[in-house]
C-alpha cells in the first residue's frame, strides 16, 4: 500500500504569466521562471504523491496560472490563491462569478510579511473579506515571520472566530537562535488553544539558516513543540520548494522531515501529519 504525503506548499512562478514584486532585484537562484515538471522526478523520490500549488504574488495573474498548472497536472490537488482582500465587494465577486465555483480553489493567502504595517490583516476592510472567507469556508494561509503576525493572527481569530487558519512555516520559530521558545513559543501556545487555527510544518531548513548543511536534529525541537501544543489533528507539512532549494535539495528537506515525524509519533499517527490532516484543512 502506497503511503500518502501531501506537499502543502509547492510554489510556482512565471515571469511571463504574472508579476512577482518580491523578486525584482532578487540576486539568488529564486529569480527565474520556476515550473511544475522541474519538480516531478524530485517528488517522487521524496515520496510525495499530492501537491497544493501556494501563491506568490498578490494578483489575480498568479493565481490564475496556479489554476491552470492544478488543472493540467495529476497530482496537485488544489491551490492557495490571492483575492483584494482590502475590498469586500471585490473579493465577493471574485469568488461568486469566477473562485467559488473552481474545484481546485482551495484557500487563500496575501504575502502579510511584505507589507510594512505587521497588523494589516485587521484593516476592516481586510476582517470583512476574511468574514466573507469564512461564510464560504474557505481557509485562511498566514505567512507570518514576526511575533507581532502571530498577534495579528490572535486578533482576527477573535473578530472572525469560524475561520479557519494556518502558521505557514510555523511563523519563523527560532531555530537558527536556538531559543526555547521566547515569544514565538508563548504565542504559539495561545494560538493552539484556538480549535481552527492549525500549523503547517515548512520552511524550517531556510529557518535554519545554515545553508544546506541543516539537519533533522536542528528542527526536532519546534516540531516537537508544535505537535505537544496543536496535537496530531491540526498540524501537516509542506515542502516550500522552490524556496527551500536556498537550504539543500528538496529530497533532503523532505529526509529531515519525515526523519523527524517518524521519530515522534506511532505509525497510526503518522498519516495524519503525512496526509489526512491536510486533507481535511483544505477539503481534497
Amino acid at each position: 500500500m502506497i503511503q500518502m504525503i501531501a506537499d502543502t506548499h509547492v510554489h510556482i512562478w512565471d515571469f511571463q504569466r504574472a508579476e512577482y514584486a518580491w523578486l525584482k532585484n532578487n540576486t539568488s537562484i529564486l529569480n527565474r521562471t520556476y515550473s511544475i515538471d522541474e519538480l516531478d522526478t524530485q517528488r517522487k523520490e521524496a515520496g510525495v504523491t499530492t501537491g497544493i500549488l501556494v501563491q506568490a504574488a498578490n494578483n489575480f495573474e498568479d493565481t490564475d496560472w496556479m489554476l491552470h498548472v492544478a488543472v493540467n497536472t495529476d497530482w496537485i490537488a488544489g491551490i492557495v490563491g490571492w483575492l483584494p482582500l482590502t475590498n469586500p465587494d471585490a473579493t465577493l465577486k471574485a469568488l461568486q462569478k469566477k473562485y467559488g465555483k473552481e474545484n481546485y480553489f482551495k484557500g487563500v493567502r496575501h504575502l502579510i510579511h511584505d507589507e510594512p504595517d505587521a497588523k494589516w490583516l485587521l484593516q476592516p476592510e481586510v476582517i470583512e473579506s476574511l468574514h466573507i472567507l469564512s461564510e464560504h469556508n474557505i481557509p485562511y494561509d498566514v505567512v507570518g515571520i514576526l511575533p507581532e503576525h502571530i498577534e495579528t493572527a490572535l486578533e482576527v481569530a477573535g473578530k472572525v472566530p469560524h475561520l479557519k487558519m494556518v502558521f505557514d512555516h510555523l511563523n519563523q520559530p527560532p531555530i537558527a537562535t536556538k531559543e526555547k521558545f521566547g515569544k514565538w513559543g508563548e504565542l504559539m501556545k495561545e494560538a493552539a488553544q484556538h480549535k481552527n487555527f492549525y500549523a503547517k510544518i515548512s520552511g524550517l531548513g531556510t529557518a535554519a539558516q545554515k545553508g544546506e548543511s541543516w539537519t533533522a536534529d536542528d528542527i526536532k525541537p519546534s516540531i516537537e513543540f508544535t505537535l505537544e501544543h496543536f496535537g496530531t489533528d491540526r498540524c501537516f507539512l509542506g515542502g516550500d520548494w522552490p524556496v527551500s532549494l536556498l537550504a539543500g535539495t528538496y529530497n533532503s528537506a523532505w529526509k529531515n522531515y519525515r526523519t523527524v515525524i517518524d521519530e515522534l509519533l506511532p505509525v497510526a499517527e503518522r498519516s495524519k501529519i503525512y496526509y489526512r490532516n491536510a486533507a481535511n484543512f483544505y477539503s481534497f
